[in-house]
C-alpha cells in the first residue's frame, strides 16, 4: 500500500495481456465515490479520519500524480452530492465546478444526484464539462437525455479505455417523482451487452465498470461481486454506494479469470488508485 498523508493513495496492481509497446504499458486509474458534497477537509479533532480528504487536498494529489504518470485516467462512481450544507444551499452546481476543476474523464449518476428531481439535476448536469455516463438506465425520456451518455472510449497514451456505469435502482432510495422518464434496467444484461460492445466492436483494451450498485458481498441486493461473476470482458469494477473500502479485491468473472474490484469508503477521504500494467500479448 502506497501512502500519502491527505487523502490516502490506495495502490493496486493487476496485470492485463495484449499487444502494446513497452514504453506506455502502464495504465492508472485515480478513482472516488460517494464523496457526499464534502467540499472540505474533515475536522482536526474528528475522532475517525481526522483533517483528510477535501476537494483542494484532492486535486493536488491528482495533480501530482498526472505530474508523475503518463497514463492518467480520472473517474468516479456517483454519489457527488448530498450530505452536507454546501448541498443544502448550492444543489450541486459547486461539487459539479469542483468536479470540472479536477477534470474527471467520466462520472457516474449516483441515487443521490435524484434528491432534489430532476430539473435541478439537469441544471447542474448542465454545467458540467466532464462525461457522465450510465448505461442500466433508459434516459431518452426524461429531461437529462442531453447530459448522459451509456458509454465511453477514452485513449490515454494509446490505451483504448471503454467505460461504462451502473446505477443502483431508484425505486424505494428515491422518491418517485423524482426521478420522472427514468426507467432501471437488469445491471447484469446490461454488463453483457456494454462488455462485449467496448471489446469487440470498440477494440478496448482495458474495459472499466463504475457500478454504484454496492460491494457489499453479503447483501442480497445485486452487487459488484454478483455482477462481476458473471461479467466475461470488464477489467475491473470501480465501485461506490455502499461507502465499503476495499483495497485489493480480486474474485473470478464468467471465464474464471481474475476482475478487481475497488471502492474508496466515503466522503472523499480516500483517493483510489489503480494501477495495469498492460504486457505484450
Amino acid at each position: 500500500m502506497k501512502q500519502i498523508k491527505i487523502p490516502l493513495t490506495v495502490l493496486l496492481l493487476l496485470p492485463f495481456l495484449l499487444l502494446f509497446s513497452q514504453q506506455n504499458n502502464k495504465l492508472v486509474i485515480l478513482h472516488t465515490n460517494d464523496t457526499h458534497s464534502q467540499l472540505e477537509p474533515t475536522a482536526p479533532d474528528a475522532v475517525r479520519y481526522p483533517d483528510m480528504g477535501g476537494y483542494a487536498r484532492r486535486l493536488g494529489v491528482i495533480n501530482q500524480i498526472r505530474q508523475e504518470e503518463a497514463n492518467v485516467l480520472l473517474v468516479d462512481a456517483g454519489d457527488f452530492s448530498q450530505g452536507t450544507p454546501y448541498y443544502n444551499f448550492f444543489k450541486g452546481r459547486v461539487e459539479v465546478q469542483g468536479i470540472n476543476k479536477m477534470e474527471y474523464d467520466a462520472v457516474a449518476l449516483g441515487n443521490h444526484e435524484f434528491d432534489n428531481g430532476m430539473d435541478t439535476l439537469a441544471a447542474i448536469l448542465r454545467l458540467a464539462k466532464f462525461p457522465l455516463v450510465v448505461s442500466n438506465y433508459d434516459v431518452s425520456e426524461s429531461a437529462i437525455a442531453e447530459f448522459v451518455k451509456p458509454y465511453l472510449v477514452v485513449e490515454k497514451g494509446g490505451i483504448r479505455i471503454g467505460i461504462f456505469a451502473l446505477g443502483a435502482e431508484l425505486k424505494g432510495l428515491v422518491m418517485e417523482e423524482q426521478y420522472k422518464g427514468v426507467k432501471y434496467q437488469d445491471p447484469v444484461k446490461t454488463v453483457k451487452q456494454y462488455e462485449k460492445l467496448l471489446k469487440k466492436q470498440k477494440k478496448c483494451d482495458v474495459i472499466v465498470c463504475l457500478s454504484h450498485l454496492g460491494s457489499d458481498s453479503t447483501s442480497t441486493k445485486v452487487n459488484d461481486f454478483q455482477v462481476a461473476k458473471q461479467s466475461e470482458y470488464v477489467d475491473v469494477f470501480i465501485g461506490g454506494h455502499s461507502h465499503t473500502l476495499l483495497e485489493n479485491v480480486k474474485t473470478s468473472n464468467a471465464k474464471g479469470k481474475p476482475v478487481l474490484i475497488a471502492q474508496m469508503g466515503k466522503s472523499g477521504l480516500f483517493l483510489g488508485r489503480v494501477d495495469l500494467y498492460l504486457a505484450k500479448d
